[in-house]
């Protein structure tokens, strides 16, 4: 089982929008020495609490920063861009960081409606054209000749014999069915939607349609994952998140990422973090972590889980995912010169 992590590069309540990023790198170069596989930068806009805008630069830091774990995005919001301009970004990528970029594909908007109309001005290529404009882009990333004839002539640079893995991310069956159908690798946001991770995943694979470029399906999951020396941290910790996800839910702008006194103070001293609210979440000791994630490892068969995880200190943080890591025994892998 191979372990990934996914970024939100989150602004600790009191930090600045500069540490976040910076601790975006460190926790890059922690992951790899723990053993994580692949690291992964998500894409949001107008947000006073996360602060991954470009995942395309933070890929670009990040991989230069380190030596052999997979770099990529989780994911590049396509409905916003030019399939053309994403393929010729993650070729250059793949360029610079050879055998290393992934390219993650979301159809969420990560904004509010008026931000994605900002993202998108003058483009009047609507959502009903995702399913084709991820299609020509994954032609043009593998150096092949887009399904749009019209653009048939147009090739990326750079060439190379080398592109990046495709995978589409989702929280939904159109976005699983649409992954199966052009053979793509799939990550189901469980954080998002844990209650269809089994019916989705086993629908993937139902649908799959092999390819030369990837004959078999692959299922990461996406989970939000806190992991603590005690079971009353852990629950400190998920108070955070609590409270965080409250606001969103409640369409405020739900800002910077909690302290526990902040959490305790606004939730009030009755509320336990293992409320049915705190179903997207998987807190606990190693154990009880290790436990819950074997778990829903068996019920949906996924090949890879990618973790998120957000506390109010970032020395948490990095003990959460060196915790994970000691649980499920994960080892560095071999070291690529760069």
């Amino acid at each position: 089982m191979r372990f990934g992590v996914l970024d939100q590069s989150p602004l600790r309540s009191g930090a600045t929008p500069e540490q976040a990023l910076a601790e975006s790198i460190e926790l890059a170069r922690h992951a790899e020495v723990l053993g994580y596989h692949r690291y992964w930068v998500a894409e949001h806009h107008n947000s006073s609490g996360l602060m991954g805008a470009a995942p395309e630069i933070l890929i670009t830091r990040i991989a230069a920063a380190t030596d052999h774990i997979r770099v990529g995005s989780g994911g590049v919001m396509l409905m916003h861009y030019s399939p053309y301009k994403v393929a010729e970004t993650f070729r250059v990528l793949e360029a610079l960081f050879p055998g290393r970029i992934d390219l993650g594909l979301g159809r969420a908007p990560g904004s509010d409606g008026l931000t994605a109309a900002a993202l998108a001005y003058g483009n009047q290529i609507g959502m009903e054209y995702f399913g084709v404009k991820v299609a020509d882009l994954v032609n043009w990333v593998r150096g092949e000749a887009p399904r749009t004839e019209a653009l048939a002539r147009v090739k990326v640079s750079p060439a190379g014999d080398h592109h990046p893995d495709v995978w589409l991310l989702g929280s939904t069956d159109q976005s699983a069915q649409l992954a199966a159908h052009l053979g793509l690798s799939f990550s189901f946001a469980h954080f998002i939607a844990p209650e269809e991770a089994v019916a989705v995943t086993r629908l993937y694979r139902q649908r799959f349609e092999p390819t030369e470029a990837q004959p078999t399906p692959k299922v990461s999951l996406g989970v939000f994952v806190l992991c603590a020396d005690t079971q009353a941290e852990a629950r400190d910790l998920g108070l955070c998140r609590d409270l965080w996800r409250r606001r969103m839910m409640s369409q405020q702008e739900p800002g910077p990422w909690p302290s526990v006194a902040e959490a305790r103070a606004e939730l009030g001293s009755d509320f336990v973090s293992d409320d049915p609210r705190s179903r997207h979440q998987i807190l606990g000791t190693p154990e009880q972590v290790h436990e819950r994630l074997s778990r829903l490892i068996a019920e949906t068969g996924a090949d890879e889980l990618s973790v998120v995880t957000i506390t109010p200190e970032f020395e948490q943080r990095l003990r959460s995912y060196a915790l994970l890591a000691e649980a499920f025994e994960l080892r560095p892998e071999a070291v690529v010169s760069r």
